[in-house]
């Protein structure tokens, strides 16, 4: 860690940083969530979803899973908010996250132990990449995750300007478009998966859950889904904190058996 900058917090029992940290020789930001109790409390990362200014850190949001009892960490990815180099969507930066969990097992305020991970939109595919090349990643879960990017270059013609700009046209560079999709290198990961996904999801169409899931059944994984029926990308408030409460029971069993497993 390079720099921790203390922000205002507007939840009391929750306090607030800016931390910049080093990945890959690149400075990069983040903000970190940690719960005001004057003891270590488990940590986590939140892989934020959309690219560059679309989809930014909410401070509400990770606020809310660090009064959870947990030490969150959001990494904004190189080049975003005065980070250096250039993000490009599931590439290099992805060494991002894996540098993010480093920094977080560093931390005073964090216990010891795998770090699990929540990826949303864009950011689940952070998240597994996580899980697919990080010793220390812990449980992933996936919340209206990209699970196939072919998929979405079909799917969202809106974002084919920028797919074809950041990560090439899929059928000139198919191996960018795999190498950034968990559906096809599941049995790399080793950690425990859990699906979020609302089933009227317009920007994330919900057939990326199912097939993620029917990806990791196959492949003989372990992993949960919930579809919350009718809601779309971003849930409203209520059904968000339901969800999130059915994430963090989630992944607090998965770290007991985790620790439990251990030799």
């Amino acid at each position: 860690m390079i720099e921790r900058v203390p922000l205002r917090s507007l939840v009391k029992g929750v306090l607030l940083y800016r931390l910049t940290y080093v990945s890959e020789g690149l400075q990069v930001k983040g903000y970190l969530t940690v719960p005001d109790t004057g003891k270590p409390s488990p940590g986590l990362i939140y892989c934020r979803g959309g690219i560059r200014k679309v989809g930014m850190v909410r401070k509400r949001r990770i606020i809310s899973m660090a009064k959870r009892g947990y030490a969150v960490f959001a990494p904004f990815y190189r080049g975003n908010e005065g980070g250096e180099g250039k993000e490009d969507f599931g590439g290099e930066d992805r060494f991002d996250v894996c540098h993010a969990i480093t920094l977080v097992q560093s931390l005073p305020e964090v216990q010891p132990g795998p770090v699990p991970l929540i990826g949303f939109s864009r950011g689940a595919m952070m998240a597994m990449l996580a899980a697919k090349q990080c010793n220390q990643a812990g449980p992933v879960v996936v919340w209206g995750g990209v699970s196939d990017l072919f998929d979405t270059y079909e799917q969202r013609v809106d974002l084919r300007r920028m797919l074809k700009r950041v990560v090439g046209h899929p059928r000139k560079e198919p191996e960018a478009y795999e190498s950034r999709s968990p559906v096809y290198w599941l049995e790399q990961v080793q950690v425990p998966i859990m699906i979020v996904h609302g089933t009227a999801d317009p920007q994330v169409n919900v057939s990326h859950a199912h097939k993620l899931a029917e990806a990791l059944e196959r492949a003989g994984k372990d992993y949960a889904m919930e579809l919350y029926e009718g809601l779309e990308h971003r849930f409203p408030k209520a059904a968000d904190e339901k969800a999130l409460d059915a994430v963090f029971a989630w992944i607090s069993q998965k770290l007991r058996e985790m620790s439990e497993s251990k030799p």
